[in-house]
């Protein structure tokens, strides 16, 4: 009873919204932007016109990508940056074809499963340099660009160039965000509040930020290309670094980094195909949980009802618990994808699922705070493109006088042996990192992301299901009261210990919270609900519409 008062508390004021609209849902806060020859969507809208510049100049929307996370790796360090790694989605325009980059990186040569044994260490750092893994962003615009690109690489990083030189405002939510890490990060390693701060104070909101050290790495990089990164001073400068703080990325481990290009997978959901990317990423956990939705009819069941939730948090943990026991690289272990992916496969999990919440264990298989951006141009090109450096800003190593700091994302192995994610040397971890494409007839549709981490791929499924199963438009898919499923089991060796809590934002009734808690799930108020932006290509008036994420400071933007 009084957890039952607790919730009712806290979702009391749930459906009180700040203003009516004339058109759309109420919980929508804008209108979908709508041009014809280019549209850019960014978390913040400085990077937002910095892609809309590149398009306008003849840049392709591979460019217009590439310039947008350069001033978002500025603009934006509290999630981005060229210390992390990169995926994307690219619908070629020419070809009529989806190519998939996989542009992270490897854990360290010299760096060994013995040595974390050796030290007893159970799990690996969230901070420091033990998981710090090779940062694959770089690399990654390269072979964007030699594939798409139209201009040259001086013009596409000079706006990010002169933005570190002459400074920028800092944004609401960023400023939030620096302020919190900031001072934490600094207290405990070198560098972070010589490149973070001004005169030893963390910016805020409104605050002109410069950086001039990411100038001269930008610099660099747009004169020498990408070995000025991986085999020059740089690489240099970030090893030798790491090597003083007592960790294991080598040169040679930057020197022979190579992005992968990868084929895209997919199912149909009620004749739309969704495409994500194969592991180390966890994009086919909402491709699993897609199969299993399909399966009920959604044309009686309203958006956040008690059976909507329930559906989704169920086909969540059984697709979790694959997501744990499965998914890794590709290149060390032999995962599964299309058994996973199998309908038939799908159609046998989804009898687990009963009338109250579960708790499941992976299905018996034979087998051997981020950045999202999307554009699209006026030729039919389309990329749905994603960067991070996991844990907001990193790894807390911010190598001196370049301007950036390391991922963390070596974190994500697990210690435990003989497992599919176990840490290996040259291995790739686990990665949350997602983009998302959307394609009707073999023709494109949507382009899109959502930022959050183990949240990533519930939203994918949430903005499809809001698409097709609610009828709603591309701003109020996203804009739309979102649901999370925390206490899964993890690909790092935590397991499931309950049935795990479900967390909703604000819009849904208590009626409806109340008929999922006796269903027996915990519900919970506030979770990481990520960030959004999408693309949408509308074939029969020959225009995009663009939607941006309400929770963060971004923005969709065309000509």
């Amino acid at each position: 009873m009084k957890y039952l008062l607790i919730v009712i508390i806290a979702f009391s004021s749930f459906q009180m919204f700040a203003q009516d609209r004339i058109t759309g849902e109420n919980f929508v806060t804008r209108s979908e932007v709508i041009a014809k020859n280019g549209m850019v969507a960014t978390s913040h809208p400085l990077a937002t016109q910095v892609g809309i510049d590149i398009l306008k100049q003849g840049g392709s929307a591979i460019d217009a990508a590439i310039a947008a996370n350069a001033a978002l790796g500025l603009m934006e360090p509290t999630g981005s940056g060229i210390g992390g790694d990169l995926f994307a989605i690219v619908w070629d325009a020419k070809t009529q074809k989806l190519h998939g980059l996989n542009a992270s990186g490897r854990s360290p040569e010299n760096l060994t499963l013995k040595y974390f044994r050796d030290n007893n260490y159970k799990k690996i750092p969230s901070l420091g340099p033990l998981p710090v893994s090779v940062p694959g962003c770089v690399d990654g615009w390269f072979e964007l660009h030699s594939k798409f690109g139209k201009l040259p690489m001086n013009k596409i990083l000079a706006p990010a160039i002169n933005y570190a030189n002459e400074g920028f405002p800092v944004t609401e939510l960023i400023g939030y965000y620096l302020q919190r890490s900031v001072p934490y990060l600094g207290s405990k390693f070198p560098n972070v509040l010589e490149t973070y701060t001004i005169n030893g104070k963390v910016p805020s909101k409104g605050t002109i930020f410069k950086n001039p050290y990411l100038a001269t790495t930008y610099s660099k990089i747009a004169k020498e290309g990408r070995d000025a990164f991986y085999k020059g001073a740089i690489a240099r400068t970030i090893v030798n670094f790491i090597k003083e703080q007592g960790g294991f990325l080598s040169y040679n481990d930057l020197a022979t980094h190579k992005s992968e290009w990868v084929q895209p997978v997919s199912v149909n959901y009620r004749g739309f195909d969704v495409w994500e990317l194969p592991p180390n990423g966890q994009g086919i956990a909402a491709l699993q949980m897609l199969n299993i939705i399909e399966q009920y009819d959604f044309t009686n069941i309203e958006f956040g009802s008690a059976e909507h939730i329930h559906i989704v948090t169920e086909a969540k943990k059984l697709a979790f618990e694959d997501r744990a026991k499965y998914y890794a690289d590709m290149d060390f272990a032999k995962v599964p994808v299309q058994e996973l992916l199998d309908k038939a496969y799908a159609k046998n999990r989804k009898k687990l699922i009963t009338e109250k919440a579960g708790k499941y264990n992976a299905g018996e298989i034979s087998a051997g705070e981020t950045i999202y951006l999307t554009v699209a141009d006026k030729d039919g090109n389309m990329v749905s493109f994603i960067q991070s450096n996991y844990r907001g800003m990193g790894s807390g190593m911010v190598p001196p006088k370049l301007g950036f700091m390391l991922q963390d994302r070596g974190e994500l192995f697990t210690l435990e042996e003989g497992k599919f994610n176990t840490y290996a040397p040259k291995k790739r971890p686990f990665h949350t990192i997602i983009p998302a494409f959307i394609t009707k007839n073999g023709k494109p549709y949507v382009s899109f992301g959502v930022m959050g981490g183990d949240f990533q791929p519930q939203g994918h499924v949430q903005i499809v299901m809001n698409l097709v199963d609610f009828g709603m438009n591309l701003q109020e898919a996203g804009d739309a009261p979102r649901i999370e499923h925390a206490g899964s089991s993890s690909p790092t060796g935590e397991v499931a210990a309950n049935k795990g809590e479900i967390k909703l934002e604000s819009g849904i009734s208590f009626n409806e919270i109340r008929k999922l808690i006796s269903r027996g799930h915990k519900v919970g108020y506030g979770g990481s609900f990520g960030g959004y932006q999408a693309i949408m290509f509308d074939a029969e008036n020959e225009v995009y519409l663009g939607a941006s994420e309400s929770r963060k400071d971004g923005q969709a933007g065309g000509y």
